[in-house]
Order: C-alpha cells, then sequence, then structure tokens
C-alpha cells in the first residue's frame, strides 16, 4: 500500500495488479466451499465447476444444491457432457460409514 500515491497492489497468484484507492470498492474476498458445506446457506453468487474429472461428483442432487445456494448469479465451468451425466445421474453414492453397527453399541 502506498499512501503518498493513494494505491493498492493486489498479487492475483503472481500478477501483480495495481488500484487506485477510489477503485477498491471494486475488490471484493471470495472464498471457495464445498457444495456439502453451503448446504443452508445462499450467496450472491455461486460458481460450480462441472467436469469429468470429478466424476464421482457428477450428481444431480449435487448440481441442484450447487444452483440454488445463488440468489443472484449461478456460473457452471466446465464442459456440457459432464453436466449431461450429472444431471443422468439420480442414484446417491453409498456411503460406508458403518453407523448402524456403531449406534447398536
Amino acid at each position: 500500500m502506498n499512501r503518498e500515491d493513494r494505491e493498492l497492489t493486489i498479487d492475483f497468484d503472481g500478477k501483480q495488479i495495481n488500484y487506485d484507492f477510489s477503485e477498491l470498492d471494486e475488490v471484493v474476498l471470495a472464498y471457495a466451499i464445498s457444495v456439502h458445506k453451503s448446504q443452508g446457506s445462499e450467496y450472491p453468487a455461486v460458481v460450480l465447476p462441472v467436469m469429468t474429472q470429478h466424476y464421482l461428483l457428477l450428481q444431480r442432487n449435487l448440481i441442484y444444491t450447487g444452483i440454488t445456494r445463488a440468489k443472484k448469479l449461478v456460473v457452471l465451468a466446465g464442459t456440457k457432457k459432464a453436466l449431461a451425466i450429472a444431471i443422468k445421474n439420480n442414484k446417491p453414492q453409498m456411503r460406508f460409514t458403518h453407523l448402524g453397527k456403531r449406534l447398536m453399541n
């Protein structure tokens, strides 16, 4: 931060960008969380990666949950193929938590 020049430099993954103090209202912190952790919350904007590399996560219920977290804007980043796979997949993954056994003990 350079108070004399009224300028702030922000490092975006190695790329340095200078902002005048009058432009600082354009800079907003952003965070990434999982769809699971977002349940029950809302956000102004949601960016949802939909990639075939994450095949196990391509589930209709996860896409629905991700999309419905957004108040104003949703961006699906990925491929049409991955989205089609997710939409067709309405079978939740089996979880092997052994919860039943634990509750019986």
